[in-house]
Parts: C-alpha cells; structure tokens; sequence
C-alpha cells in the first residue's frame, strides 16, 4: 500500500505552530504537560494511538487459541499511530528520583508500548553524564525494539495514512545548592541534609575540573562538548550578570543538545517513510529538600527528508543567565544567543532518505 504523507504532514505543521518556551528551571510537571507531552499529543491527535501490546492481540497466531484477548485487537484499517519512547538518564543515584518518577508517570505512561500486565516498555538507557553514549546505537535500538517485521507490514497494509512515532527524550543533570547567606551554587548538592555536598553531575563536572585522557567517560563527554567549547569552558567559564557561575550547567545543556541533535541525524536513516521521530532536550536540577526542576532547551522533528530544530544551540560562548524571581522561588534562567525563551526560531534542514 503506498503511503500518503498528508496525515503525519498536517500533525507536524500544528506541532510546529505550537510555542515552546526555553532555557527557564520549572517544575517538572510543568514542563513534561506543557512541553513535551502537548507537543506528542498533537503528532496523534484524532488518530487510533496503538501503545498497548493488547491491541496487537491476534495479529500473529497464538498459541491460546480462542483466548478472549484477542478481542482487544486494534482495528488497523482506522488511520493509527504506532508510538514507542526511549530517554536517557544520568545513572548518578540522586538522578533517579522524583523527577524521573514524574516523567515515566507523565510521558512514559502515555508514548512508550504497554505490557500485557500493564507496565511501561520504554528504552531506559543511563549513559554516565546522560546525553547519550552513542546516538545511532540509541536511535537504531529504539526503532529496531518497536515492532517486528509480521506486525509492521500488517501495520503498513492496514490504513495508508498510519505511520509510526519514535518519541526520544535525551537528558542530563546539574547539582544545585541555595545556600543560607543566598548565595547559589550550580554544579554541587545534598544527597540528604546529613551528607556533605558533592559534584553533580559527577561526570560533567569532573571532565571540566580534572580531566583524564584515559577515562572514557571524560573523552565522550569532552567529544560532545567539542574542543572549543571544552577550551572556553574550562578556561573561561559562564556566570550571570548576578555572579552566579551556571559553567556545570552550561556543560550539562550541551551534552543534552548534541545527544538529540546526534540521535536525530541518526534517524534520518534508521525511520522508513512512514517514521515520524520527535526528540527533546532537557537538563534536571538536583535541588535537595525540594522537588527537582527541569530545564527545557531544545525540540526536534524528523520526516519525509526534513529535519526541523527548535531552541538552544551548542556553542557555549553563546550561554548566559540570570536568577529570576519566578513564583515564590528564585529560578535559573539561561538564555541563548540573547534570544527570548519563547522567540527561538525553527531551523530546517533536508536529507535524502536512504530507504
């Protein structure tokens, strides 16, 4: 059955109409609703969202024949969304808190494949530092993991409009500490209030401060930083007008980035014509005694030879901020290339599908 393109298209034309707001700490909730989950519903609105093994029932020959599950099966001849999610996540333990709970509460729950008995199958990779180990590996593992060959031509025959959705949240994380003379610190926190501060991100802050050339941790993290961002960053580093040093988290942002800017390339030639592919990029603030925030920089699409990104880039000389007053809290704000956390503009880039 040929595939016709007008369904996915006119879903990532209102994607990309949506605002996005950029570079500001916010509670997690409020930025996995009212950034990422918003955006994805959209990608499938109106359309059957297929995520539950159930609804595969009876597709393939069971061995229960005659098992009453199988009438959950989806119907394929409706337009439908087949949708899985991956993310990563630093595997420092003060990053497995409240706010991947939430995420895998408000994200995963919704976008990534449902067991049989109800759990969430989403690829769960934890690449010290975060961003990610390797963006092909991660974006060839996620769309490999998604369905087998029976399902997918079953999938393909049902509806010409139907196409799948490879969701990929990449992430990373920075220490925070306000302490009570007022001053903040970025890059160090509490595990608890009996332990002392450390660095956190472990990873990140330990290839700026004391690199190793013989770990290799700090070579990929330095690699994602880039040579000129490492030199600006160990050198110079990144304060706000106020005199807070952001430098750890400025360094975080950019493995975040050049995760999802990596893992969309890889897209590019692991998606078939019917794979849309919609990335994001955030930074986790560990803030002891008080729920984590969650820093949100960049959005991106991949489809039909067209590669649309959205927010902050990767070139550190291009980072500042500030400690804004934000609802009874003092948040951080980074800004890029001066530009307003709503005012980012979409940049667009072709490839030639290999498919």
């Amino acid at each position: 059955m040929v595939f016709d393109p007008s369904v996915a298209k006119e879903r990532l034309d209102r994607f990309w109409q949506l605002n996005a707001e950029f570079g500001l700490e916010h509670h997690a909730v409020h930025v996995y609703l009212s950034e990422i989950v918003s955006d994805r519903y959209v990608l499938v609105n109106g359309l059957q969202l297929i995520h539950d093994e159930l609804q595969l029932a009876g597709l393939n020959q069971s061995d229960e024949e005659g098992d009453d599950v199988v009438a959950c099966g989806a119907d394929l001849s409706l337009p439908s969304v087949m949708t899985t999610l991956a993310h990563t996540n630093c595997g420092d333990r003060i990053h497995q808190g409240e706010a991947t709970i939430t995420y895998e509460q408000i994200v995963a729950a919704r976008f990534a494949f449902m067991s049989e008995i109800g759990e969430s199958k989403l690829e769960a990779f934890s690449p010290t530092g975060g961003g990610t180990d390797d963006g092909n590996t991660l974006a060839h593992v996620t769309v490999a993991h998604q369905l087998d060959a029976p399902i997918r031509k079953r999938f393909y025959e049902g509806n010409d409009k139907s196409f799948i959705l490879v969701n990929i949240d990449l992430k990373t994380h920075v220490g925070r500490l306000d302490l009570h003379s007022g001053k903040i610190l970025i890059g160090q926190t509490q595990e608890s209030k009996w332990r002392e501060s450390r660095s956190a991100c472990g990873a990140v802050v330990g290839t700026l401060k004391s690199y190793n050339p013989e770990n290799g941790v700090h070579r990929r993290i330095r690699a994602d930083l880039g040579e000129a961002n490492f030199e600006y960053l160990t050198k110079h580093g990144v304060k706000t007008k106020d005199g807070v040093d952001i430098t750890p988290a400025v360094a975080s942002a950019i493995v975040a980035i050049q995760g999802m800017e990596n893992t969309a390339k890889a897209l590019e030639s692991e998606l078939d014509d019917r794979g849309v592919g919609h990335l994001t990029a955030s930074l986790t603030v560990n803030r002891p005694h008080i729920d984590d925030t969650i820093v949100y920089f960049a959005r991106a699409t991949v489809f039909g030879g067209e590669t649309k990104t959205q927010g902050f880039g990767t070139d550190a000389t291009k980072f500042s901020g500030r400690i804004m007053e934000y609802k009874g809290d003092r948040r951080l704000l980074m800004i890029y290339d001066g530009v307003d956390a709503s005012e980012h503009k979409v940049r667009t880039e072709t490839y030639t599908k290999r498919h």
